[in-house]
């Protein structure tokens, strides 16, 4: 009987102290923000217009930890948006015709307690995080080219990612095998035959 009770109260305790470690992991708070970090593309589409080739898509962008850390300790980082259209070939490697690319650099400012986020030479400021992310998260008709003839098969390459090579020197070489940096997605998409 004494053994029973000994190995019970062995197993209670371990299962106790496997709950508090997960505890401490910071779990639950993920669990709280609505899903694991990361970035997932969630729609990402082409129309031919009368602009050319319009691109649109929107992704969910969830910082981790440890980029929200650094961003709160005045480290900019910088996202990149791009799209690289292809002409099909059967004979040779596909043909690229054309390759752009939109960078946005967020930055926490201190002493205003506001969110810079800059694109194109311009910048604005944001009250919340998610307000500045928000901007990135989803763009609508994106032209990426002009008018693609209709006969051909084309398609676009569109990826989206957290630029590391932008960050500082030393941490670059610290983030060497991290998961927590490595936010991108990519996806391939064809050209619909519309207009």
């Amino acid at each position: 009987m004494p053994l029973l009770r000994r190995r019970d109260l062995l197993q209670r305790s371990a299962s106790a102290l496997l709950t508090a470690a997960l505890a401490s992991t910071g779990l639950p708070s993920l669990a709280q923000t609505g899903g694991h970090p990361g970035i997932e593309l969630t729609q990402l589409m082409t129309e031919r217009g009368d602009d050319g080739l319009l691109l649109s898509y929107t992704v969910r962008l969830e910082l981790s930890k440890d980029v929200e850390d650094a961003l709160y300790k005045g480290v900019a980082v910088v996202f990149v948006a791009e799209a690289e259209l292809f002409k099909s070939r059967w004979y040779w490697y596909d043909k690229p015709k054309v390759r752009i690319v939109r960078r946005w650099r967020l930055a926490y400012q201190p002493l205003t307690r506001h969110w810079r986020l800059s694109f194109d030479g311009l910048s604005r400021s944001y009250n919340a995080l998610n307000e500045a992310l928000g901007v990135m998260r989803r763009a609508t008709q994106w032209r990426i080219s002009d008018n693609v003839s209709g006969e051909d098969d084309h398609y676009v390459i569109f990826g989206f990612r957290l630029d590391t090579d932008e960050l500082p020197r030393p941490m670059q070489i610290g983030l060497g095998g991290q998961n927590d940096w490595n936010l991108a997605v990519q996806r391939r998409i064809t050209v619909t035959q519309g207009r």
